[in-house]
């Protein structure tokens, strides 16, 4: 399992009040889903970002992640 999917999971676990173990399940729930629903090569790229193969200290924290990750799935069209 990659550190960044370890990571979405603590911060859940804390914003919900649910196990780590209940946590992770989750995201990889949802990530499961968001993976199936994206393009091909957007899917491709949120591997390489969970994998830890593409870096993120370039300012894209996992706030920005998160904040994306909830409109793609709400539908947001902004």
């Amino acid at each position: 399992m990659s550190n960044v999917k370890t990571e979405i999971a603590e911060l859940v676990a804390k914003k919900v009040k649910i196990t780590d173990a209940q946590a992770l399940q989750a995201v990889e729930v949802v990530l499961n889903y968001v993976e199936k629903k994206l393009p091909p090569h957007i899917g491709s790229k949120l591997d390489a970002i969970l994998a830890g193969n593409i870096d993120l200290s370039d300012g894209v924290g996992l706030d920005d992640a998160a904040g994306l990750l909830g409109g793609l799935l709400s539908g947001d069209k902004k």
